[in-house]
């Protein structure tokens, strides 16, 4: 890249798109931009990355099956915090996306400046598609939670237990080490805190709960610790509803890889079931959906997976992760209070449903 990566709408050039859009299709030129829409930190669902909704014209020479609107993920401004997470996501979508054929953005052009910590990354729009992005204030239901374990169990399967994660894909972190472990074990525990000491529900949820923040964080490290000792594959990392998208014809999709890491398949699969499904039908029906996961994820073409007990136990620890990074790091301005509050309620539901404290604590 020969462009400073912008921070907001202003400097989306069309110079600076050709060029971010350079190694991942050759021949493309922008000639105009129209700024359809633009979102940055705390409006309306951004959280991590800002996102601009861009119409472009391009010149001669351009592929034909370039869309005229897309998707361009943007930088926290000039916040330098979530480094690790946009290089992270830049290089799936350029090093990982292309050799999978799961439902996920198709990706047009992405660059991260190390020098900066800024990045861009230019995505498909899926409004194109008919995609619709659920949340936990709409009815879902196991069918929908299904179709997305359909394509973690595809992803999951590909890459389980593979030799690749010590030769070409050595790059990919893990949960013990690397820049988003580091990440999440130096700065979000600080965070994590003074949401905990300044939100009265999250301080009093933790208190049900009957924890601190840094017991859960000792929780978190221990799981993932003792699970990084099991068979372990690619994962999405942050599984949340809200990550996800489902198609007209029902195919479900997962959006947002900032969090993708070498990892213990329950991670992702836990944190889907708890924060797709209402109390009441996440307790009928987590088994059934377990099972099918590990049925799909042998389809795909895991010879030997987990027998379901084994699944089950680890299913019930990984809760901590989702109870402590998942959502007491999240402030109530990036998803609004309601989605806060439903997603918090979800997992510390199914925390003590689980005895997971207990569980945990045993590992501690």
């Amino acid at each position: 890249m020969t462009h400073a990566h912008p921070v907001d709408a202003h400097g989306i050039t069309p110079a600076y798109l050709t060029g971010l859009m350079a190694e991942v299709i050759p021949g493309a030129s922008v000639e105009a931009v129209e700024i359809v829409d633009a979102k940055t930190y705390g409006e309306q669902m951004v959280s991590t990355a800002g996102r601009a909704i861009l119409e472009l014209r391009y010149g001669a020479g351009t592929p034909a099956d370039v869309p005229q609107q897309v998707v361009l993920k943007l930088p926290r401004g000039v916040d330098t915090i979530m480094a690790p997470f946009y290089r992270n996501e830049v290089a799936f979508y350029r090093r990982i996306r292309p050799e999978l054929s799961i439902e996920a953005p198709r990706c047009f052009g992405g660059d991260f400046d190390p020098d900066t910590t800024r990045f861009g990354l230019l995505l498909e729009d899926l409004t194109k598609r008919g995609a619709r992005f659920p949340n936990v204030t709409q009815p879902i239901t196991p069918v929908i939670v299904r179709s997305v374990l359909d394509t973690l169990a595809s992803v999951h399967a590909r890459y389980w237990e593979s030799p690749r994660f010590g030769t070409d894909l050595s790059w990919v972190e893990g949960h013990v080490g690397g820049g988003v472990a580091e990440l999440m074990n130096g700065a979000a525990p600080i965070i994590i805190q003074q949401e905990i000491d300044n939100e009265n529900f999250k301080r009093e949820m933790v208190q049900r709960l009957r924890t601190t923040g840094p017991e859960l964080l000792a929780g978190v490290q221990a799981v993932q610790r003792h699970q990084a000792t099991l068979p372990c594959t690619l994962l999405h990392g942050d599984t949340h509803l809200g990550n996800t998208y489902l198609l007209p014809d029902g195919t479900g999709g997962l959006l947002d890889w900032q969090l993708m890491v070498h990892g213990h398949h329950m991670h992702d699969v836990n944190y889907l079931i708890t924060t797709s499904l209402s109390i009441g039908d996440r307790r009928t029906n987590e088994r059934e959906l377990l099972g099918y996961y590990l049925d799909r994820l042998h389809a795909e073409g895991v010879a030997a997976p987990p027998s379901f007990d084994q699944a089950w136990d680890e299913y019930r620890l990984a809760l901590v992760w989702g109870v402590y990074i998942g959502w007491l790091t999240t402030p109530v301005v990036n998803y609004g209070w309601e989605i806060n509050v439903l997603n918090h309620l979800r997992l510390t539901t199914a925390f003590e449903d689980h005895d997971t404290g207990e569980r945990v604590a045993k590992l501690v």
